[in-house]
């Protein structure tokens, strides 16, 4: 056994998702019956809720629920969790709730990060830009309560466990790139770019030497790369790959369905938690996977809340786990921005890889032929290219 349970508390409502504190002993969970978070200490006990009184989620319009969804983000340090949903952007401290100094009147931001340093808070789209929004994010400076604008990103923030470098997305249906740049500084000019939009944000393993993206927006994906070079080295579908699709009730099939969006942590080892109640332990070095029991309904979140902890939602029973972990290691964001450079303002010359190959801009211009096993985003660039050709002739 290769993990040991700490505890077993009950939340007292189904959970989605779990953001932990990553310093203190808070947890920001998602309700999965309607958009509220709930703030919860270690034991399970209820700090505070944003959202609590809203409509719960209709089963009979599905593809209302992203719209719906709040997005969240934890201060670095302090106990301050900021929310935006559907009425406004919010923060919770223990004193209480309250609206977010600084946020625009009438944003409707879809995600939230603070900097690594908890001094400004970053969000996206920009509310600052009437068209179009989704170019843009803004700033919130929280000491002066100044907002500025800022590149586009989307989704989440991932903060490279020896520091000095983020990850984060920039989603679009045809293809989404993974972005890295240093924190206060412009993005690198090395992005990964995978197929087609819906991806989590990026999860880096312990010791920083990979990271995992899981997806999408089509099949229940999850790959694996390694940092600094990119280079893909694991990928797998969870669950039938491409699931049916029902055109009436805009739903997938409920096999689909079942699998949690928010169920991989990565630790020393990847972890997956799945709709049978186990957690699949993977090796990734090794290519090796171990399946252990865990709960007797499905893995609905996991996260890691320490290092060499993670916790698990079952439903809405929260189980904490101790497991291997390992030393930050500073080398791969020092490879990483030694070979590469900062991209100005504005510019979009990314170099792009898939973990397999490598595209410049200039070259991606002038693609108009691809194969059938090439990526999906790679064929549809050479049509989009081909019909443009065709056009100026």
């Amino acid at each position: 056994m290769t993990f040991e349970t700490i505890a077993r508390v009950p939340a007292g409502f189904p959970v989605e998702r779990v953001l932990p504190h990553r310093r203190l002993p808070l947890l920001a969970c998602f309700d999965a019956g309607r958009p509220a978070v709930h703030v919860l200490d270690r034991e399970g006990g209820p700090r505070g809720a944003i959202g609590a009184g809203t409509a719960a989620y209709d089963p009979a319009a599905p593809w209302t629920r992203h719209r719906r969804t709040p997005a969240a983000a934890w201060h670095p340090d302090e106990p301050l969790l900021v929310v935006a949903n559907e009425e406004g952007t919010w923060r919770w401290t223990p004193a209480g709730v309250s609206a977010m100094d600084g946020a625009p009147t009438g944003a409707k931001y879809r995600s939230l990060a603070f900097g690594p340093d908890g001094s400004a808070l970053w969000a996206a789209p920009s509310a600052r830009y009437e068209f179009p929004v989704w170019e843009r994010s803004d700033v919130l400076d929280l000491a002066s309560g100044a907002v500025e604008s800022a590149p586009l990103w989307d989704t989440g923030v991932a903060v490279h466990p020896a520091g000095g470098l983020v990850a984060t997305l920039r989603s679009n249906q045809g293809a989404s790139l993974v972005l890295f740049a240093e924190p206060g500084t412009g993005l690198r000019d090395r992005a990964l770019i995978l197929d087609a939009d819906g991806y989590r944000t990026p999860v880096f393993s312990a010791d920083g030497r990979h990271f995992a993206v899981r997806g999408n927006a089509y099949e229940h994906s999850v790959e694996v790369f390694e940092f600094p070079s990119l280079r893909r080295v694991l990928g797998t579908t969870l669950g039938s790959p491409y699931p049916g699709y029902d055109d009436v009730t805009d739903e997938w099939d409920e096999e689909f369905r079942s699998w949690s969006r928010h169920n991989i942590a990565f630790e020393a080892r990847l972890w997956i938690g799945t709709p049978g109640g186990t957690l699949v332990e993977l090796d990734v070095d090794d290519r090796e996977a171990v399946e252990h029991e865990l709960a007797d309904g499905p893995v609905t979140a996991l996260a890691t809340t320490t290092p060499g902890e993670l916790v698990a939602a079952a439903g809405a029973e929260l189980v904490f786990l101790t497991v291997p972990t390992g030393v930050p290691d500073a080398g791969p964001v020092a490879e990483f921005l030694a070979a590469t450079t900062e991209v100005p303002e504005g510019e979009t010359g990314f170099v792009r890889t898939d973990g397999t190959r490598d595209w410049r801009s200039e070259d991606l211009a002038d693609v108009t032929t691809a194969e059938a096993d090439d990526p999906a985003w790679l064929r549809l660039q050479a049509a989009v290219n081909t019909a443009r050709r065709d056009r100026a002739e």
